[in-house]
């Protein structure tokens, strides 16, 4: 059975940008009569507002995107996160480090590397072998020691997964972007598991829940097409499944950066739901509803439409 969802990190209400993301994954749901859930991904908690949940699911039932679950609240899961780092720490596949950022980049500007604005710093690897007196400051995977073990057949199952990894690319299939690859260790290296302010990463965070909610398709945003290989990297490490991925438009403010919170786009008036609805349509290159009033009508339109634009095939 198909099951999706929609994952909002609660720093704010939803924007103009965040109901595309959620109007694209409610549509691929609805297409294939899935499951469609919300998850609150609350895990930065300094940055998150008190009252931004409510608020955003609020904003989602004004437009009659209706979870058919009650949404997990990724705070919660502390505990189920500690349990995936053990065991990549049991398989060796998981390391203390004591960097700062600063060193980072002197390590980096050592091999003639410098860091670019909204560019990956590619760890190079500097407490693989130990701390060497540091103290330490966060958890790390160990990229090289899993591909290692990949090539020795060590993830049988994951062998078999909608993705394949030669040397150090892995390459997969999008469904809107067609193929894509990485070369993980070059472009990220050992990426974070637990920050050094103690807070859960991102990346382990989502495939844990990802998986636990028995996710099977991720419909997001392409800004983060990057992210997928890290997080099929760690898929396979702890032995779950993949999901199949689609990246969608992205709505673009004035100077061509992402509509984001960061960059200032006001918080989505939901209070004519069919009109924010049919922007979001258009930026996912939907056709126009062609009736007057009628939010219900208005996305079962676009569910139609969807079926015949997205093509939920490998």
């Amino acid at each position: 059975m198909y099951i999706g969802r929609f994952a909002p990190s609660p720093t704010g209400p939803l924007h103009a940008g965040s109901l595309v993301a959620a109007l694209a994954s409610w549509l691929d749901a609805r297409a294939a009569d899935g499951r469609w859930l919300v998850r609150i991904e609350d895990v930065d908690t300094p940055r998150c507002a008190p009252d931004a949940p409510e608020r955003i699911l609020a904003q989602l039932a004004d437009c009659h995107l209706l979870p058919d679950a009650p949404p997990l609240y990724q705070s919660t899961r502390g505990d189920r996160y500690q349990q995936a780092l053990d065991e990549l720490l049991a398989q060796g596949l998981a390391y203390p480090c004591g960097c700062t950022r600063r060193d980072i980049d002197a390590a980096l500007a050592a091999r003639g590397i410098t860091h670019e604005r909204h560019h990956e710093r590619p760890y190079p690897g500097t407490c693989r072998q130990g701390l060497n007196g540091k103290r330490a400051r966060a958890w790390r995977f160990h990229t090289e020691k899993f591909m290692s073990n990949w090539h020795q057949g060590q993830y049988p199952k994951a062998q078999a997964a909608p993705f394949s990894i030669v040397d150090f690319r892995l390459s997969w299939r999008d469904r809107r972007l067609g193929p894509q690859s990485q070369d993980v260790a070059q472009d990220v290296g050992d990426f974070v598991l637990r920050r050094a302010d103690g807070l859960w990463a991102y990346q382990l965070a989502v495939v844990v829940d990802d998986a636990d909610q028995g996710v099977n398709h991720i419909v997001r945003g392409e800004d983060l097409a990057d992210n997928t290989p890290r997080q099929m990297l760690l898929q396979a490490a702890l032995r779950l499944p993949s999901p199949r991925y689609l990246h969608t438009p992205l709505l673009l403010a004035a100077d061509g950066e992402k509509l984001s919170k960061q960059h200032g786009a006001p918080a989505l008036d939901t209070s004519a739901p069919l009109r924010v609805l049919a922007a979001a349509a258009r930026v996912l290159g939907l056709p126009p509803y062609p009736g007057a009033a009628g939010v219900c009508e208005a996305l079962a339109w676009w569910v139609r439409a969807w079926q015949g634009t997205y093509n939920r095939a490998p």
